[in-house]
């Protein structure tokens, strides 16, 4: 099951949760930012160890003190592309590369949940309505194979677009105000 849910990845009750990490995995603003505030400081400690991570690819940790807010076990690590016009096909072959190896790396630690943020969407300047579409192509090939995806849109606005765009693409049913389960 793949759904859009109004909120932050940090909340989502899932295995794992997806961080939408720079280069050196080492922190950094919005997501990454918010994530390595609520797992805490051994995060940071686990990370400094992994040598960083490529565009495209993901890493994984512990989640620290978000399992015992949330249940999740794990965070997936991901390096998202700065969007570049000149580099579209380029940027678009990574960001759906993040998408894939995200999942394979939660599969293969077990995980059957996954919840991601809108990759890449923030100051590195992809448009949300640009990467909804790679993004839920990536993650139908995984349907079947995890419980449940979620791709977690912050704001009210975020929302209602990746609503739009992906009933524009796939059968959508409204579950309530904030949940929408997209059927790939």
């Amino acid at each position: 099951m793949i759904q859009i849910v109004h909120g932050s990845v940090i909340d989502q009750r899932v295995d794992a949760i997806v961080n939408a990490a720079n280069h050196t995995l080492l922190g950094g603003g919005g997501v990454d930012g918010a994530i390595h505030r609520a797992a805490g400081p051994a995060l940071l400690a686990e990370c400094q160890g992994l040598g960083g991570c490529e565009t495209g690819d993901a890493k994984l940790t512990g989640s620290y003190d978000i399992e015992r807010v949330t249940g999740a076990r794990h965070i997936v690590h991901t390096v998202g592309p700065v969007w570049s016009a000149s580099r579209a096909d380029e940027c678009e072959r990574q960001l759906r590369s993040c998408y894939v190896r995200s999942c394979e790396v939660a599969a293969a630690a077990g995980d059957a949940s996954i919840a991601f943020p809108a990759i890449s969407c923030g100051v590195y300047g992809y448009a949300l309505e640009s990467a909804l579409p790679v993004a839920l192509d990536a993650l139908a090939a995984w349907d079947a194979r995890l419980e449940r995806i979620v791709l977690a849109m912050f704001t009210s606005g975020e929302f209602a677009l990746a609503t739009e765009v992906a009933s524009g693409l796939y059968p959508c049913q409204r579950e309530d105000s904030r949940t929408v389960t997209v059927k790939v």
